[in-house]
Parts: structure tokens; C-alpha cells; sequence
């Protein structure tokens, strides 16, 4: 914002000699701020070592995991407003933290010094907050647990802390390691509450793999649960994404409504996993890998 910046009296705001009300005044402090986005150069992204951030707003539950888990709170601008729901991992960690909408007007207002986002904001705000003077730290997609590692050091550089995202990453290898027990469990089928399923090229996959057991969906992709394969050979075990009734809709042509794959769950042996352990490609993906991992030693 430019120009002269009053400080607030009696639920008012002086800008420009001129005098408006608290509201009035943030509205224009936001398309001040928007029209300068357009205008000013891109921000470059943060780099190792160049800056610690100090106020840092994230767009998205993914990445307020990271944020959570490698700065002080006192460095937290805000969260997004998922950050202390059930499916976020680090949930108890952002009680009482700030949480802002990844809307531009919302975010800018606030003069962060990084945005944070996975998903957030929309296919098109990196970009927008960078032409703002805003830089941006992309979390990036994982295909499997190596790639998991790979963003964390990633996001932790741009955090500026290194240490602390190593720090995960030797903690994540050594979990994987206790896990290498050469031991094949039974072929465990992944559903989910919407009926559907996943195999090779897929993160449940690598997941599947990695706790030991075979994937029984061998078709890549992601796709309904095969209901016919289901009637002569049936799995010995069911991964089983349990997001609850608050998250999880079934609609009227899920396979889940199917008798076949609610008999699934009543017949056969079941692995439970917690929508926070796999809501996000996360390092935090070992909880169900170890949860899995248990099966696979019976």
C-alpha cells in the first residue's frame, strides 16, 4: 500500500488525508494491494539459505502439515481453515493459530512475507501472488515415499530450516528401515468410502508395498472397486481409507452401495486407516505404513 497510512481511532482509518470506516478502509487496502499486484515484477521463489521467513500464510491443509512441523508459531501468519480439522495430521498443533482463506484479498492484506500452498488458491496463484512481490513456496506431488523425502527437503530449505526437515528425513529412513523385514503379507485391497480403489503408479501402492503386502488391485490408476473379481476371489484383507460421514460421501452410483463391497467389511479382515495418515502425501504416511506393516508379520 501506498501513501499515507493512518492508525485505526474509534473504528475508523485515515488514508489519503481522507477519513473511512475500519471496513471501508480494508477494502481499499486490498484493491491497492491487488492493483499493484499486477503491476509489480514476479517475486523469485525462496532459495536455501537466502531468507527466513518470519510471516508465513499456508493455502491449504497439505501444506500447513509442513509448517506446522517446521517452524516456531511465532513465525505463522495464519493457516488455512482446515488446519485443525480431523483429516489434517498436525491438527492439535494449530489449535489457536490464525487461519485465513486462500482468497488474494484475504492473504495480501495480511503482508506476508512467503505464502505456502500445495493445492491452494487455485491453479493460478502462484503466479499471482509472485507478480504481488509475494514469494511462493510450492509443495510438490509425491509418487512414492523416496519423492515424500524428496519434498520435504525441499519445503524445508525454503522454510529456511534445513536441520529440522533433516531431522524428519533420518527419522522417516530409520521407521522404514525397522520395517525391512523381508516378510510378504496376504494381498490387502485398498477402499475407500466412495468405492473405489487404486494400484500400481499410485501413492496407496508405494504405501502397500512398502508395509509388506502385495496390492491386490493390479490395474493402475484409480477406479471402482472390481466387484466381479470380488465374488470368486475375494481379499484376505481390506485397507480401509476410513474417512467418517462428515468427510466421506457415498453418492447413489458408488460401489460401496453395492452389497459385494459392504460384505468386504463385515467378512474379511480389516486394516483401519486414519484419513489423517493418507489425506496428504506427507511424511506422516509411515503412521499407516506401520499400522499396515503389522498385517503383514500375522
Amino acid at each position: 500500500m501506498t501513501g499515507e497510512e493512518g492508525s485505526a481511532v474509534h473504528g475508523m482509518t485515515q488514508m489519503g488525508g481522507r477519513t473511512f470506516s475500519r471496513a471501508t478502509g480494508t477494502i481499499l487496502a486490498c484493491v491497492l494491494l491487488l492493483l499493484a499486484a499486477c503491476d509489480a515484477p514476479p517475486a523469485a521463489p525462496p532459495q536455501a539459505g537466502e531468507f527466513r521467513p518470519m510471516r508465513i500464510v499456508s493455502l491449504d491443509y497439505c501444506a500447513d502439515q509442513y509448517v506446522l512441523k517446521l517452524v516456531e508459531r511465532k513465525r505463522i501468519l495464519a493457516l488455512s481453515p482446515d488446519a485443525a480439522k480431523e483429516f489434517s495430521y498436525l491438527r492439535e498443533s494449530a489449535a489457536g493459530l490464525p487461519t485465513v482463506r486462500p482468497v488474494a484479498e484475504d492473504v495480501l492484506v495480511l503482508r506476508p512475507d512467503l505464502v505456502i500452498r500445495s493445492y491452494g488458491g487455485g491453479p493460478n496463484a502462484a503466479a499471482f501472488y509472485a507478480r504481488a512481490g509475494v514469494p511462493v513456496l510450492n509443495v510438490g506431488n509425491a509418487g512414492n515415499i523416496e519423492e515424500i523425502l524428496s519434498v520435504m527437503a525441499q519445503v524445508a530449505a525454503g522454510l529456511g530450516e534445513t536441520a529440522r526437515g533433516q531431522a524428519v528425513i533420518d527419522d522417516t529412513r530409520r521407521r522404514l528401515a525397522a520395517l525391512s523385514t523381508g516378510l510378504t503379507g496376504p494381498p490387502a485391497l485398498y477402499m475407500t468410502p466412495s468405492g473405489v480403489t487404486t494400484g500400481p503408479g499410485s501413492l496407496v501402492h508405494e504405501m502397500l508395498l512398502a508395509a509388506g503386502l502385495p496390492n491386490y488391485q493390479q490395474d493402475p490408476g484409480w477406479r471402482p472397486i472390481p466387484l466381479e473379481r470380488l465374488v470368486y476371489q475375494p481379499p484376505e484383507l481390506i485397507a480401509y481409507a476410513n474417512f467418517n460421514a462428515s468427510t466421506a460421501h457415498r453418492d447413489l452410483w458408488s460401489a460401496m452401495r453395492h452389497p459385494l463391497a459392504r460384505n468386504q467389511l463385515r467378512d474379511r479382515e480389516v486394516a483401519s486407516l486414519q484419513s489423517a495418515w493418507i489425506a496428504c502425501g506427507g511424511w506422516f504416511l509411515l503412521d499407516a505404513v506401520e499400522a499396515l506393516a503389522g498385517y503383514a508379520t500375522r
